[in-house]
């Protein structure tokens, strides 16, 4: 999994040592051995050889090592990708943009005792070998050299460096630096030639020990989630037997709690067993007095909402989180209070005195979601400190994410105000260059950077968006591919053009480049207030991106969950799973969840429907229903698209006019099988159902697979999403129905645009009516004329 600059701000706590118990603390570290040999082909480095015993069992979910570190014995190892660590597409680094950062970080719980890095790149066949090389750095030390032989030039390189495992602490950097040289006199920096390729295959490898932590909820929620692991959160939780409807809402807060934790690009699975604890890693227990499972048999009865913090007597390393109470209410009240109050906890058992909400959740309020009822600062949108700032001949670009609700109505807008004002390094004279800016990698306009007399001052610029000359000298623009309910980034890129020098015959100049800042200023606002909340559905998409409309109230005060009366540990696993990935999107725990076994008492309710399991009777009757699953039988109604491509693009596309069903084709199959279908409420136009079932409980695997995996849920659109062993496919079928409100004009206009012939019609008929009222006024006003020249 990669990792985001969102994280960052961690490069702080650098010095903090991790939270140990006095019978923790590591061994001496050995002092990494070097020695390389310049002219190798690959950078081969002896690698000390940990003495730790191998018996003890790798953490859970910690990746295994290829064979070629399989000699390291150390009982915690992991190995991660430069894609892994962000940086999905090679690395170009040139004579201008000579250095890169990859940042990883380590959890609390692990104590770093070796580390390499095995770098794979291929170096510009142009270059000097003597000359020419790469610096590595972990954390501003350097950690060696790389060099580059003649035979190397041009070819693949395999280079194994290791790193000082004693200067790993939380939040990690490894740079690499590019010296490159091409000629020995009157060398450009900024010559084509100076390029070395770095491969997203290139591996940073780790092994050390786990630490021993203290029983002590002070460190809440470590050690069951630990922002510096960037793998996925998989947090087991253990019932005693079959829940009861209260504490699976219990658990479903708790596993949005952590959801919001975990992030969108981190993800979090909830596996559930009954009874019996998972075979490795940390765990999550809810029971009540009288229903406690094995694993604490002999544990008192409470007296209350009690949380508790215990390591299991066989291995101190694996730790439980106890979430007990006399009933399902006080289930309840400690799971809320876990999820709003933790900062108070402290100890190793804390009992909930008071739980009591004070002010309700407004629409559209997501903390992951940009504000739409005011104009936002920059500033309120930054992962990390100095995102607004870039430096160097040849900057990054400077970017913002935007994560916008999906029902957001921009259809024909008059514009995104956007007030930008930044800041810069003025020019030398007046050149070339220039501030870019775009939008999902969609370029939009660019600005000249001239320069000033006197003190460099603040530009301001205002850029709403307007169907408009792009180019134009007012500075409207048009600001294409902004896509609603997932997360869109704009980029700004300043180009500064500077005379690095000169390499022509007889006259050799050499300019030394400055040291060029830029930075947009955190209070520049975009203000996507006054925009109307209207959308088409069933939209999959917007649900399985944004969990739309479910995270229109962020603590799901809006939302029934229909589940079976007698669930089974998939499906309760399910329903986490579910509600912690809508916690993911929204980032805000669902203290207004609410559950039922019943389909009249849910449908009843003003509220939007998830439905897990079969579909009630109700439904299944219903003509929107373009797809039903009865047991190994399944029917779906077909558009007319003939092949899944074209049904995905329709599906994506959502035109109003909606895809009718032409076929209905129903088999019988012994194969794994799930379906995600959304349909319109049948007792309350405004409100939605979404249904995710299998035909077979062993199948609910394959909705946990989709819902927790970034690219499996860009799949998921249309009105019903099909998931198999073979991948997922998408399709519309039948008539859109819409949520949200327009004004009168605004929403007569929107659905006659599809209809331009009748829009004609309307258009002459409201022309002609106006010009029959103006008539009848103006013979009215002469008439009046008249009569009192007659008097």
């Amino acid at each position: 999994m990669s990792i985001p600059t969102s994280l960052r701000w961690l490069l702080l706590p650098l010095l903090v040592l991790p939270v140990v118990s006095g019978n923790g603390a590591p061994a001496p570290v050995p002092a990494p051995a070097t020695g390389s040999t310049p002219d190798a082909p690959a950078a081969q480095v002896a690698v000390p050889t940990p003495t730790t015993a191998a018996s003890v069992p790798a953490p859970r979910g910690e990746p295994a090592l290829p064979d070629t570190w399989a000699g390291s014995t150390w009982p915690w190892q992991r190995h991660s990708t430069f894609a892994q660590l962000g940086r999905r597409q090679d690395t170009l680094l040139s004579g201008v943009r000579n250095s890169t950062t990859f940042e990883f970080q380590v959890r609390r719980d692990r104590l770093a005792r070796e580390a390499e890095l095995d770098l794979s790149f291929t170096p510009s066949p142009s270059l000097l070998p003597t000359l020419s090389h790469l610096r590595v750095y972990l954390n501003d030390a350097m950690m060696g050299v790389v060099p580059i032989s003649n035979d190397q030039l041009g070819r693949p390189v395999q280079a194994k460096l290791p790193l000082d495992a004693r200067l790993i602490a939380d939040f990690n950097q490894v740079r690499l630096e590019f010296v490159g040289h091409y000629t020995d006199i009157c060398e450009e920096p900024t010559h084509s030639s100076l390029w070395v390729n770095l491969s997203s295959n290139s591996t940073l490898r780790l092994g050390g020990q786990p630490l021993d932590m203290q029983d002590d909820l002070a460190n809440f929620p470590l050690p069951f989630f630990d922002p510096r692991d960037t793998a996925r959160l998989e947090l087991p939780v253990v019932f005693a037997a079959a829940p009861t409807l209260a504490q699976q809402r219990a658990a479903a807060v708790m596993a949005s709690y952590f959801g919001s934790l975990a992030g969108w690009w981190r993800q979090a699975r909830f596996p559930v067993s009954f009874g019996t604890l998972p075979e490795q890693g940390h765990a999550v227990v809810l029971a009540v007095n009288g229903r406690f499972p094995p694993v604490i048999a002999n544990h008192a009865p409470v007296q209350g909402p009690v949380i508790e913090l215990m390591a299991l007597p066989e291995d101190p390393q694996r730790k439980l989180l106890l979430v007990l109470g006399r009933n399902d209410d006080d289930l309840q009240k400690a799971v809320s209070a876990m999820a709003a109050g933790n900062v108070l906890f402290r100890g190793r058992q804390v009992a909930i005195d008071e739980m009591k909400p004070l002010a309700p959740r407004r629409p559209y309020d997501a903390p992951n979601w940009v504000r739409t009822d005011r104009a936002v600062r920059l500033a309120e949108l930054l992962d990390y400190p100095q995102q607004l700032h870039a430096n160097g001949v040849s900057p990054q670009p400077i970017t913002v994410n935007l994560n916008l609700p999906p029902d957001l109505f921009i259809w024909r807008n008059q514009g995104i105000p956007l007030n930008l004002r930044y800041r810069y390094t003025p020019p030398f004279g007046s050149d070339e260059s220039r501030l870019g800016v775009a939008i999902n990698d969609q370029f939009i306009s660019s600005f000249p950077l001239v320069r000033r007399t006197g003190k460099q001052g603040v530009a301001e610029i205002r850029l709403p968006v307007l169907a408009g000359d792009a180019g134009a000298d007012d500075g409207r623009l048009l600001i294409p591919a902004l896509k609603l309910g997932d997360r869109n980034q704009l980029r700004f890129d300043f180009n500064f053009a500077s005379v690095m020098g000169s390499a022509q015959r007889d006259h050799c100049q050499t300019v030394l480049p400055p040291n060029l800042q830029a930075a947009i200023e955190e209070d520049s606002t975009i203000d996507f207030s006054g925009f109307h909340h209207y959308m088409g559905l069933p939209d999959l998409s917007a649900f399985a991106l944004s969990g739309f409309p479910f995270t229109r109230m962020a603590d799901l005060s809006e939302t029934v969950v229909l589940v079976p009366p007698s669930a089974s540990e998939a499906q309760v696993s399910l329903l986490l799973n579910l509600i912690g990935g809508l916690g993911v999107q929204s980032g805000y725990p669902a203290y207004g969840l609410r559950l039922s076994a019943d389909w009249k008492q849910a449908s009843a309710l003003d509220a939007d429907l998830l439905v897990l399991g079969a579909l009630p009777d109700e439904l299944r009757g219903s003509q929107q229903l373009s797809l039903l699953i009865d047991d190994q039988r399944t029917r779906l109604l077909n558009g007319q698209w003939s092949s899944p491509e074209l049904a995905v693009q329709q599906a994506r596309r959502g035109s109003r006019a909606g895809d009718p069903a032409v076929t209905r084709v129903a088999v019988t199959a012994q194969a794994p099988f799930a379906a995600i279908v959304g349909l319109q409420s049948p007792r309350h136009a405004q409100r939605s159902i979404v249904s995710l079932a299998a035909s077979h409980p062993a199948d609910y695997q394959l909705l946990d697979d989709a819902l927790s995996d970034t690219g499996k849920r860009e799949a998921i659109a249309g009105s019903v999403a099909i998931l198999r062993s073979s991948g997922i496919n998408s399709q519309f079928v039948g008539e859109h129905y819409y949520v949200g409100a327009l004004p009168w004009w605004l929403l007569l206009w929107y659905h006659l645009a599809d209809h331009p012939a009748l829009l004609a019609v309307l258009a002459t008929l409201v022309v002609l009516m106006v010009a029959f009222l103006l008539w009848r006024a103006l013979r009215w006003v002469a008439a009046r004329r008249l009569d009192a020249g007659k008097e």
